[in-house]
C-alpha cells in the first residue's frame, strides 16, 4: 500500500491511496469529497456462476412401441405437465430417434438416451448438462433387468404381460429422479422379494376371506 498528498486550493488535504489496484481518495478534513474507490482498468471478471450437482438426474423415462406409441412413461418433474404435452413430446422423440444408430440425442433441451428391441424403443431423459453416462447406466439397467425377467423375450407382448414387473422394476432403479440401482442383478432379485411378498399378502388375504365367510355361515 502506498500514499501521497494531494492539495487542492479549496479543499483541506487528502490522501490518495492505492490499495490491490484500487485508487481510493481519503479525505482529512471538512468541504472534502467523500472517499470513493476505482477498480483498475483490465481487472478480471468474476467468475461465472457454475450449476450445482444434483441428485436428481433423470426427468423421465419412456416405452414406446414401433408405431411411437406409449406403453410405458413416468416423468419426474413439471418439463411437461400434462398429458398432452408428454404424448407431443413422446411422438417427436419417436420421430427424431428411430431411424437413427446413434445412442444419444439433443432434443427440446434435453439429453435423450435410448435403445430399441425388436418392437420396443427405450428412451431415458436427462437435463442439458447431465452426464450421459449416468443415463446410459440406468437405461441399461432397465433393459438387462427386463431381459431377465422376461428371459430375454424383450418385446411387446411379453412386456404387456408382465407390466407389473416393469412398475417394480423402474421403482427400484428410479425414485423421484434420483438413481438408486445400477445393477440389474439387485433389481431383478428386490422385485422377486416384492412379488413374492404381494403374492403372500394375496395368499393371506383370502384365506382371510374364506374363514369369515365359513364363521358366517
Amino acid at each position: 500500500m502506498h500514499g501521497r498528498l494531494i492539495e487542492h486550493s479549496k479543499l483541506s488535504l487528502g490522501v490518495s491511496v492505492s490499495v490491490d489496484g484500487c485508487c481510493i481518495w481519503l479525505a482529512t478534513g471538512s468541504g472534502c469529497p467523500l472517499p470513493t474507490a476505482r477498480r483498475q482498468l483490465g481487472s478480471a471478471p468474476a467468475p461465472p456462476a457454475t450449476l450445482e450437482p444434483s441428485l436428481y438426474t433423470v426427468k423421465a423415462i419412456l416405452i414406446l412401441d414401433n408405431d411411437g406409441d406409449r406403453l410405458y412413461a413416468k416423468y419426474y418433474d413439471d418439463t411437461y405437465p400434462t398429458v398432452k404435452e408428454q404424448k407431443a413430446f413422446e411422438k417427436n422423440i419417436f420421430n427424431k430417434t428411430h431411424r437413427t444408430d446413434s445412442e444419444i440425442a439433443l432434443l427440446e433441451g434435453l439429453t435423450v438416451v435410448y435403445k430399441s428391441n425388436i418392437d420396443l424403443f427405450f428412451y431415458v431423459i436427462g437435463s442439458s448438462h447431465e452426464n450421459e453416462l449416468m443415463l446410459m447406466a440406468v437405461l441399461n439397467c432397465l433393459f438387462d433387468s427386463l431381459s431377465q425377467m422376461l428371459r430375454k423375450n424383450v418385446e411387446r407382448r411379453a412386456l404387456l404381460d408382465n407390466m407389473e414387473g416393469l412398475f417394480l422394476a423402474v421403482d427400484e432403479i428410479v425414485d423421484g429422479g434420483v438413481i438408486l440401482e445400477s445393477d440389474p442383478q439387485q433389481v431383478v432379485h428386490r422385485v422377486a422379494l416384492r412379488v413374492s411378498l404381494l403374492l403372500l399378502l394375496l395368499v393371506l388375504q383370502s384365506a382371510k376371506e374364506q374363514i369369515k365367510w365359513s364363521l358366517l355361515r
